[in-house]
């Protein structure tokens, strides 16, 4: 708890006592009225200054004028009987502002939960950097840090900004990041981004990028904008609030003032001003949307706190709208299915000695990041001299060319090798062939295969019982892989052999105007499939700048059960919605009627508003806790 909500917790307990101990003090006239206004105004001081700056900027029309106009209303009416001879009742016009404050502290509360939830996981944010200056080490802010300064992280320190090491080595904990419990060991020319965690040994870094453009402050900034991306539901109840406040106001000084002047002038009634004027006062506080506009915002921010605490980042409350009418999920499979760790499983066909052809397809492949060339590397497990390679071409979903000890090798599918007319030799095997060909002369392929993950059987069967019937996987490997991935797990349609421009076509053809379309991604090739699905999913991809910008949803690790969860996250937000919607409205509407009636009194106001907006928030709650099932 803050210190404003302690404050503010304070505050209701000294007037609630205070309330208390009136009550049974036996006093009249003006002393009654200023003991009451000692809790009054140290309830309700702060609604009257918001509600006095609100007609001053022209801006009235919100439920601190609804409170004040009430609530100041009712004390008139109390001085009114005073005068006449009757004790003043003070009692309701403090009540109402007790209980609009707890609702207020509910809320303030119920925020800072979902705050919490959402800073524990990303608590990456650094609180310095370590820079030499003169022989000694100084500890500054991070945003004073510039492009090509060289920073200390000592042991036990957060990196805090993206850079390269130039001395040093280490094992840095990168699971705040990317979910990764293993830590990853770096060394000289090894490039870290900030949030990570040096567990043994100093680093020297040079800075590649300045603090607001590192990637702890983009998944900060992330996070901190997550609730300014507004659903329809919330901007339906900012205008609702913005035409149904002054109605309710202006209706409420008809009922103030209509009723007695007709009765005295044309039906011979005796005007009953104080009558009127009371149930006018019950009509406002009735009519207050606190419930509405403070309840379903609440609800889209606790849905991205409680997906925080998951481990899914939701960049706003539109997309947790999205998300919840989602039909179709589309997975890349690499990455996404599948662990995308490929390893070097057999060699066939082979003209020269299998190290031989490893060692040639490593060094051409040596540019490159892809997975494929990776495992290349790790199977050749020798130093690459990289002297040896020149002109290296990457041709685009098919494979590599490139000159090596002054021969062109030639590396990649059967596509590569049919276009510079090559025959290669069919493989039977399951997994990715990488042909290889040495000056046009084919010399074999190489198996390489991928690992389905263990819970994505579940994931998929999950999404299925989550009303999800539609799910597709696309992948650039050849048909046999893709087939046997999809039968695996229960995929019902697949599509293989796809480069990165031609998985955009096909989600095109699938996008459906009246049902959303999630595609899943590892965020390394897949930041145009990302932004143009209605919802784009990030999977394990906290590291990369293109996957934070073009995706909607990012998950903290490469777990395929957290779609299923973040979409039941989406769909339990908008069930409560609407029934705070439903519930709120319908108390609304009938104490609205009773209270014109005279039968509602303002004990029934202070139920139908804040009785109904603490109900709405706790049922918002319900978001933060929902359950983070396993396979």
């Amino acid at each position: 708890m803050n210190k404003k909500q302690k404050k503010t917790l304070i505050r209701i307990i000294i007037a609630f006592t205070l309330l208390i101990v009136l009550h049974f003090i036996p006093i009249k006239g003006g002393i009654r009225f200023c003991l009451y206004m000692i809790p009054y105004l140290i309830i309700g001081y702060d609604i009257i200054k918001k509600a006095i700056k609100g007609i001053i900027n022209f801006k009235p029309f919100d439920e601190s004028l609804l409170m004040a106009i009430a609530t100041l209303g009712a004390i008139l009416l109390g001085l009114y009987n005073e005068a006449h001879g009757q004790t003043g009742d003070y009692v309701e016009a403090v009540a109402v502002m007790l209980f609009y404050q707890v609702g207020e502290f509910f809320q303030s509360v119920a925020v800072a939960k979902s705050r919490k939830n959402i800073a524990e996981l990303m608590d990456i944010r650094p609180d310095y950097a370590n820079i030499e200056k003169n022989g000694e080490i100084e500890k500054i802010s991070p945003d004073e840090v510039k492009i090509g300064d060289t920073i200390i992280v000592n042991p036990g320190e957060k990196v805090p900004l993206d850079g390269i090491v130039i001395e040093g080595s280490s094992s840095l904990n990168t699971s705040a990041l990317t979910g990764e419990s293993i830590p990853r060991s770096v060394k000289v020319n090894d490039e870290i981004i900030s949030g990570s965690i040096n567990l043994s040994g100093v680093l020297k870094v040079r800075v590649t990028k300045n603090y607001g453009e590192s990637t702890v402050s983009k998944i900060l900034e992330l996070v901190e904008n997550a609730s300014s991306n507004k659903s329809k539901s919330e901007n339906f109840i900012t205008k609702f609030a913005r035409v149904y406040t002054p109605i309710v106001v202006y209706s409420a000084i008809a009922l103030a003032i209509l009723p007695p002047i007709i009765g005295g002038l044309f039906l011979s009634m005796p005007v009953s001003w104080n009558i009127w004027v009371y149930r006018a006062l019950t009509f406002l506080v009735i009519s207050c949307p606190c419930a509405l506009v403070i309840s379903i915002p609440l609800t889209f921010f606790a849905g991205i706190g409680g997906a925080s605490r998951a481990g899914i980042l939701i960049k706003g409350s539109n997309y947790i709208e999205s998300l919840s009418k989602v039909k179709t999920v589309i997975y890349d499979k690499t990455g996404t299915l599948t662990k995308g760790i490929f390893e070097v499983n057999a060699i066939h066909h082979n003209l020269i000695d299998e190290e031989k052809l490893i060692e040639y397809a490593a060094l051409a492949e040596s540019a490159s990041s892809h997975p494929i060339a990776v495992s290349l590397k790790k199977a050749y497990n020798k130093h690459l001299d990289l002297s040896r390679v020149n002109d290296i071409q990457e041709i685009s979903g098919n494979g590599i060319i490139a000159r090596v000890d002054n021969l062109e090798v030639i590396a990649g599918n059967e596509k590569i090798m049919e276009k510079y007319g090559i025959e290669p030799i069919k493989c039977h095997s399951t997994g990715t062939i990488i042909h290889v060909a040495i000056n046009k002369r084919y010399m074999g392929h190489i198996v390489i295969s991928d690992v389905i993950k263990p819970e994505a059987e579940y994931a998929i069967s999950r999404l299925k019982k989550s009303g999800i019937k539609n799910q597709i996987m696309l992948t650039g490997d050849i048909k046999n892989v893709a087939q046997e991935v999809a039968e695996k797990l229960k995929i019902d349609k697949f599509y293989a052999e796809l480069l990165p421009n031609d998985k955009l076509n096909k989600v095109e053809e699938i996008i459906d105007e009246k049902n959303a379309v999630a595609f899943v991604g590892d965020g390394i090739n897949d930041a145009p499939v990302l932004t143009r699905a209605d919802i784009g999913i990030a999977m394990g991809a906290i590291g990369s700048d293109a996957a934070i910008e073009a995706a909607d949803v990012v998950l903290m690790d490469d777990n395929p059960i957290k779609i299923a969860t973040a979409i039941e996250i989406s769909k339990k937000c908008l069930r409560i919605v609407k029934q705070n919607i439903c519930f709120a409205l319908g108390v609304k509407f009938l104490c609205l009627i009773l209270g014109a009636l005279g039968i509602a009194n303002m004990w029934a106001a202070v139920f139908a508003d804040v009785g109904v907006m603490i109900i709405c928030i706790l049922n918002a709650l319900r978001v933060l806790y929902k359950p983070i099932k396993s396979c």
